[in-house]
């Protein structure tokens, strides 16, 4: 068996196990779960997941839509969002890692890195500044876009665009730390995606390498993450696994085209990615500001 094989491989026991947990939870709980129509919230797992793939993320967008249709309770969302999503997560980590080069120890390592970061930032998230954090982000990516459109057009003396689909030496270990940080930061609600974007970039990598990472990191991150949600009951049930059905397909559709992509309108989808979510770091710091000033 390949290194490819076999790390996709774990992943889906992984995977399987907690999709085993889940449906073991719903039929124990089938006659006491929730009343209200599904359709809605199936529709935005497809659209959120479709979007995923892209790069742009799924949660912020779900969150908004169910807020803005009141088809989810607040107090379900995380749950909702961790369960329902690992599923098309763990497709999205298959399509990019089975049709995207790159070298396995790289991808592993860093891989290996953020699940242990979020171990990590579980336990330290009430010690973060939140409002710092986003801002911080945000201005970065929004440097790292720049910088980046500036290499892919000779513009500047930044130099090339990387091209890069290994790592060794110091630049390993940079990549290797960074996304133990990223995966820190995952409890506190900030997403990997477009950070890890920004990371892969700096060290002078392909920009498809982050789709990979990003999403490996994320496929063996959520699983974990949802069976202290199912253990808990605070998730949606009803929804739960028609949603990531739901999802799957989002990201079927969408990873056809992204995979489809030449290299270069793939770097310019990054720093467009990079530069709407940058744009959402400073409205959801916005949002933690204005919810501080309020409570003084």
């Amino acid at each position: 068996m390949n290194p490819v094989s076999t790390l996709l491989t774990i992943l889906w026991i992984y995977t399987g196990l907690f999709l085993l947990l889940l449906i073991k939870d719903i039929v124990k709980h089938r006659k006491s779960m929730e009343k209200n129509p599904i359709t809605g919230s199936i529709l935005i797992s497809v659209i959120a997941n479709f979007f995923d793939t892209l790069g742009i993320g799924s949660f912020a967008s779900a969150t908004s839509a169910w807020k803005l249709t009141g088809t989810n309770s607040d107090d379900l969302i995380p749950g909702t969002l961790n369960v329902a999503f690992a599923v098309p997560t763990a497709v999205e980590a298959t399509i990019f890692i089975h049709r995207i080069e790159m070298d396995i120890p790289t991808l592993v390592l860093m891989i290996a890195a953020s699940v242990i970061g979020a171990s990590i930032g579980a336990r330290l998230i009430l010690r973060l500044n939140i409002l710092k954090i986003r801002l911080v982000m945000g201005a970065a990516l929004l440097a790292v876009a720049a910088i980046t459109l500036c290499k892919i057009n000779a513009v500047g003396p930044f130099g090339i665009i990387g091209t890069a689909k290994s790592l060794d030496g110091n630049m390993l270990l940079a990549a290797i730390l960074g996304n133990l940080c990223l995966g820190a930061l995952m409890p506190a609600g900030i997403g990997l995606y477009a950070p890890c974007m920004a990371l892969i970039l700096l060290l002078g990598m392909s920009a498809d390498a982050a789709f990979p990472v990003m999403m490996g990191s994320c496929a063996f991150l959520m699983p974990s993450v949802g069976i202290s949600f199912i253990k808990e009951g605070k998730y949606h049930r009803k929804s739960a696994i028609p949603m990531a059905l739901g999802g799957t397909v989002g990201v079927l559709a969408a990873g056809l085209i992204v995979t489809a992509l030449p290299l270069t309108l793939m770097t310019y989808l990054v720093c467009l990615i990079m530069v709407v979510c940058a744009i959402m770091f400073f409205h959801d710091a916005w949002k933690v500001r204005a919810l501080f000033i309020k409570k003084r």
